[in-house]
C-alpha cells in the first residue's frame, strides 16, 4: 500500500465507491481500535467538524462509548478551551487532508489546548497534498488514516506533526487506484529491483562509472567509493593531473584529457559536479552532454547552471540540495511535489530534490517521496556518496527514475545501519551490507 493519493483522488475514490455510511462505520471502528490499543481508558473529548472528517470522529466515539470509555462530543465552537484542556485526550476530526483555507485563531487556541491528540486523516490545518500548514496545525501523537496515505503525511513539516500513522483498512477496493490513475510513491524496494548480476558476466558487463574530479578530489572519492560497492564494473577518477597514487586499492586513476576519455565507448556513465569546481564543471557538463552521456550531475555543476536549467538537458540525473535547487529553478515553495515536477520537466532529467523528504520526480510526472532517511544522514559527504550510488546503479542497466529511488532509499537505508555519529565515509561499506540484505 504504497501508492500515494491527494486529497483529491481520495475523495473521487469516496464517490466511485459510493461514499456509504458503512465506510464511515469502518473508519470510526479503526480510529476507535486505535485510541483502545494505545490508551487506557480516559476521557475523551472528540472534536468533529463538517463532512465525512466529522462523522468518522462521532462513529468513532460511539464505538468508544460502547466499551465504556467516558467520551463527550463536540463541535469545536461549543467547547471551552477549559473542556479542551481537562480532556486527557483529544480525538480531532475538526478539518481533514482536503482544507483549502487556513484555520482560523480560535480554532487554532483550541486545538493549542490539547493536551493530547489522536488526528483523523491529518491533524487540522494540515494540507494532505503538500504537507504545508494552513495557518495553524497541532502536533498529533498519532494519525489515523485511510485506504491510502497523501503526500502531506510523508512531506515536511506535515510529517512531524502527524505522530505515528496507521493506515486502516475499511473496506475500499485496491481495484479503484485503477481508474483514477497513480503517479505518487512513498519510495521503497516495491517499486524497483535492483540488478543482478550476469553468471557469465565481467567487469564491463556490469557497467563503467568515470567521475570527475578537481584539484580537491575527497567528494569525488566518495562518490567512487559507493559506486565500487554498489556495484559498478569498473570505477574510473579522471583528474586534470595526478599528484600522487589513490589510497584506495583498485581505484583506476586517469589525466587522460576528457576528449579522450569520451571517445572510450565503455565508460557509459559519468559523475560531473563533486569537488569539481564551478567554471571546470560547466565546460565539463556541456562536453558531456555534447558527446550523448548518460551524466549524474550534481554539486558544482548545477551551481555551474544557475538560473539556466536548460543547461541540464541532456543529464540523465541531477541531485540538488534546497540551496543548489533554489540557485538553478528557484525557490522551492509551498507544493513541494508540483516545483520538483516542473523541474524535472524543464531540464527533462529525473530530479532529485535532497532532504529529511527527499522527493524524486520523471519528466513524464511520476513522483516518489522518501521517508527513511534518518537525521543523521544530514552531515558532509552523504550527498557525493549518494551520486555514486545512483550512478552505479545506472550503470548497470537502471532506469533512471528507478535508479534514483533506488540510490536514495539504499543510503537511507544504510544510514539507519550505522546509527548516529556516522560520517559520510562509513556509508559505502553499510551499502555493500544493505544490498547484501536485499
Amino acid at each position: 500500500m504504497h501508492e500515494l493519493l491527494t486529497p483529491l483522488q481520495m475523495a473521487e475514490v469516496d464517490r466511485l465507491a459510493g461514499n456509504t455510511p458503512a465506510l464511515i462505520l469502518a473508519a470510526g471502528r479503526a480510529v476507535a481500535r486505535a485510541v483502545r490499543r494505545n490508551y487506557r481508558p480516559c476521557r475523551v473529548l472528540v472534536l468533529t467538524g463538517p463532512g465525512n472528517n466529522g462523522a468518522d470522529g462521532i462513529a468513532a466515539a460511539q464505538y468508544l462509548v460502547h466499551e465504556g470509555w467516558p467520551v463527550a462530543c463536540k463541535k469545536p465552537e461549543d467547547a471551552s478551551l477549559a473542556e479542551i484542556a481537562a480532556a486527557d485526550l483529544v480525538i480531532d476530526a475538526v478539518f481533514g487532508a482536503g482544507l483549502k483555507r487556513d484555520i482560523q485563531p480560535e480554532l487554532a487556541e483550541k486545538l493549542a489546548a490539547a493536551k493530547r491528540i489522536v488526528a483523523i486523516d491529518v491533524p487540522s490545518g494540515l494540507d494532505g497534498a503538500t504537507g504545508a500548514v494552513r495557518g495553524y496545525a497541532p502536533k498529533a501523537e498519532r494519525t489515523v488514516t485511510f485506504f491510502r496515505c497523501k503526500p502531506g503525511h510523508l512531506l515536511y513539516p506535515g510529517r512531524a506533526l502527524c505522530g505515528e500513522i496507521e493506515l486502516a483498512d475499511i473496506g475500499l477496493p485496491g481495484s479503484l487506484l485503477e481508474r483514477i490513475g497513480i503517479d505518487t510513491w512513498a519510495n521503497g524496494p516495491f517499486l524497483w529491483r535492483l540488478p543482478a548480476r550476469q553468471p557469465a558476466g565481467h567487469k564491463y558487463s556490469s557497467g563503467d562509472v568515470t567521475v570527475l574530479s578537481g584539484t580537491l578530489p575527497g567528494a569525488a572519492r566518495l562518490a567512487c567509493a559507493a559506486a565500487r560497492r554498489c556495484g559498478a564494473g569498473m570505477v574510473t577518477l579522471a583528474v586534470d593531473q595526478i599528484t600522487a597514487p589513490p589510497p584506495e586499492a583498485g581505484l583506476i586513476l586517469r589525466d587522460t584529457p576528457l576528449a579522450e576519455l569520451l571517445r572510450d565507448a565503455r565508460r557509459n556513465v559519468w559523475v560531473c559536479g563533486p569537488g569539481l569546481g564551478i567554471e571546470p564543471a560547466a565546460g565539463k557538463l556541456a562536453a558531456l552532454i555534447e558527446a550523448g552521456k548518460t551524466i549524474l550531475a550534481d554539486a558544482d555543476a548545477l551551481t555551474a547552471c544557475a538560473g539556466a536549467p536548460e543547461r541540464l538537458r541532456g543529464a540523465a540525473v541531477i541531485t540538488p540540495h534546497a540551496g543548489e535547487f533554489g540557485r538553478v529553478f528557484g525557490p522551492v515553495g509551498p507544493d513541494k511535489l508540483a516545483t520538483v515536477r516542473a523541474a524535472a520537466a524543464t531540464c527533462q532529467a529525473v530530479t532529485v530534490l535532497k532532504g529529511p523528504d527527499t522527493v524524486i520526480a520523471a519528466p513524464d510526472g511520476r513522483v516518489a517521496i522518501n521517508s527513511n532517511a534518518p537525521p543523521w544522514l544530514a552531515t558532509g559527504g552523504t550527498g557525493d556518496v549518494l551520486s555514486g550510488t545512483i550512478a552505479a546503479l545506472l550503470a548497470q542497466g537502471m532506469a533512471p527514475f528507478e535508479a534514483a529511488c533506488a540510490g536514495v532509499w539504499l543510503n537511507g537505508a544504510a544510514a539507519n545501519r550505522l546509527g548516529q555519529g556516522l560520517i559520510a565515509e562509513d556509508l559505502p561499506e553499510a551499502l555493500r551490507a544493505v544490498i547484501a540484505g536485499l
